[in-house]
């Protein structure tokens, strides 16, 4: 079903985002209101009225508003754009308040195909940085008076825009690879560094430059990632993180795969999630197709989700602790892992990547045994977990360490897009399970851990209270799980019950046919979030009424969290930075995707 366009300023809530957006456009300036699937208020708006709108909406708003994602769309190959304003690209900036849930809105900005520009609102949001240098990399949208807007996923020598509809998404659409040795040296001349183009300056007009390159490959950097330091003595005085030596083209990708062929593909951004990441993609494939999963699918999955936090969570801190020197923690915790895994074996199959989610429900149900399995676990660790306070989070060396580094406030959390415990760090009792409840997690009770100084510590501690919180979620689910099918009764759910291919040959086909080419489904948009292990995650899709999604945008948590290391490490020493680096609790797939 196509998106149907409303009149500028329809079923605009009294003193909602939307009325107030509205109130500050020029006469022409709302070209539209778009109803989608997700339920997201959608406004279109001119390039001229979005930055004074931002603006006066910010000024208004202050520190309850956060710009949640920037991405744009390619729009010029969509066939399904019934009523919306003629556009080649579309800029979309995804923006919630944190009050309530009832103030979300998505801003959609229609750009030419020559030369699409828009201003910057990187000195309204210091997160937009990196979300409008993506969008120039991958699209090729410029932004006027952006601070440093360079490649930020793709090498500096890429030719072309990857996210365009026109870019090759295969290296089999491409010529044989070779490298001629004057263009093996221009790509190493475009590799020297040099500060300036870094936006870095000297001292003083008496000293020069003194440069740490920490990374890319570093255990401490916790993956693929470089940080270029420069140093006054062992005080850093300026950092810039350097990210994408590990982009994939998961957005890509997406638009190549069938809507159930993807689904091993999202296992892959967070790698430490698991079945984490299938969760906010097939939920927003469920909007798109209007299906209702069964009480029993939800539970399963809110079960498993809880388990890889569990999971997530035990690396964490056993690297946490490792990093600021503490050998033996890292160890005890990985075992701990591997019963967690032990148990998503037994269930799914599978360990870390198990790819168990489906569009409609799971691929299967609970085996025999499995709430034993799963109540020995949650009888065990917290007996374990207390072990851990006393050998970590009661250590002095440990809280010398961590304590009052790394710290930030409330309203810097929200201005730089920090969600999940870097956020409830902060001292902010803010979690997407409560704030915008999925699956079954409204009929559960949990607490939501929080901080009050947001530094090192807290972080860890924010951490440590909600594996507590997740044994306690994961108890209701055993004591609780429902009866019942495990997948929606819906055409589109995929693939679709495997016995009813056995009562006619029009079943074996529509059987045959959704494994093959996945389902179709019906022009639309949707957005999906979640409270994943590091924050919140989400999926929005837009389906051109085809087997494949024509556009995938991935919004993660750790991708806006490492923008915070140069406000968190200037001037600090550089042992500091290596437990400020441990306590985000990132993984670089999960950055660049």
């Amino acid at each position: 079903m196509p998106a149907i366009l409303s009149p500028p300023g329809a079923h605009a809530p009294a003193g909602s985002l939307v009325e107030r957006i509205s109130s500050r456009l020029s006469p022409h300036g709302l070209l539209a209101t778009q109803p989608t699937r997700d339920g997201v208020s959608t406004l279109w708006i001119t390039a001229d009225d979005l930055r004074p709108t931002l603006a006066a909406l910010k000024e208004h708003a202050g520190a309850s508003l956060m710009l949640l994602d920037l991405t744009a769309i390619d729009e010029r190959e969509r066939t399904h754009r019934e009523g919306q304003p003629e556009a080649s690209f579309t800029v979309v900036y995804h923006l919630m308040s944190l009050t309530t849930r009832a103030d979300e809105v998505r801003i959609k900005v229609p750009l030419g195909a020559a030369a699409p520009t828009l201003p910057s609102i990187s000195d309204l949001w210091p997160n937009a940085n990196w979300y409008e240098r993506e969008v120039w990399d991958l699209f090729g949208i410029d932004f006027v008076n952006h601070p440093f807007l360079r490649r930020i996923l793709t090498p500096p020598t890429w030719t072309g825009h990857p996210l365009r509809r026109d870019h090759h998404a295969r290296a089999t659409e491409m010529p044989p690879y070779s490298l001629t040795e004057a263009e093996e040296m221009h790509e190493q001349d475009a590799l020297r560094f040099d500060p300036a183009r870094w936006g870095m300056r000297r001292h003083d007009a008496h000293s020069d430059f003194m440069f740490l390159n920490l990374g890319p490959n570093h255990p401490s950097v916790h993956g693929v990632f470089r940080i270029v330091l420069q140093l006054k003595g062992e005080r850093i005085v300026d950092a810039v993180p350097d990210i994408g030596f590990h982009h994939r083209g998961a957005e890509k990708m997406g638009e190549r795969q069938s809507w159930h062929s993807y689904i091993p593909y999202t296992d892959r951004v967070d790698y430490l999630g698991g079945v984490m990441n299938n969760f906010p993609y097939v939920m927003a494939v469920e909007t798109l197709a209007g299906m209702t999963v069964p009480p029993r699918a939800q539970m399963i999955r809110v079960m498993l989700a809880e388990l890889f936090r569990i999971a997530s969570h035990l690396v964490f801190y056993g690297t946490m602790a490792q990093d600021v020197g503490q050998l033996s923690p890292v160890f005890y915790m990985f075992t701990d892992r591997e019963r967690v895994f032990g148990i998503i074996e037994a269930i799914c199959g599978f360990r870390m990547h198990p790819a168990w989610f489906r569009i409609g429900g799971v691929a299967m149900d609970l085996p025999d045994g499995w709430d034993g399995l799963v109540r020995a676990f949650l009888d065990d660790l917290p007996k374990r977990l207390d072990e851990y306070d006393a050998m970590v989070m009661r250590n002095p060396i440990f809280r010398a360490r961590t304590q009052g580094v790394g710290a930030y406030t409330t309203a810097e959390a929200v201005e730089w897009g920090v969600t999940g415990p870097g956020l409830r760090a902060t001292g902010l009792a803010w979690d997407y399970r409560r704030h915008a409840p999925y699956a079954c997690y409204d009929q559960l009770e949990f607490d939501i851990p929080t901080g009050a100084n947001g530094d090192c510590y807290d972080r860890v501690a924010v951490h440590v209270a909600e594996i507590r919180q997740s044994l306690r979620i994961i108890r209701q689910c055993v004591d609780n799980m429902p009866t019942g099918t495990i997948k929606a009764d819906h055409p589109l759910a995929c693939p679709p019950p495997k016995p009813r291919t056995m009562h006619d040959i029009e079943t074996l086909i529509h059987h045959f046919l959704g494994v093959s080419w996945g389902p179709v489904m019906p022009p639309g948009e949707a957005r999906c979030c979640i409270e994943a292990t590091k924050g919140v995650n989400g999926y929005t899709l837009i389906s051109d009424g085809g087997t494949t999604s024509y556009r995938t945008r991935i919004r993660t948590p750790s991708f806006a969290h490492l923008q915070m290391i140069p406000l968190l490490a200037r001037g600090v020493m550089i042992a500091d930075l290596i437990a400020i680096l441990g306590s985000i609790d990132f993984v670089m797939a999960d950055v660049d995707r």
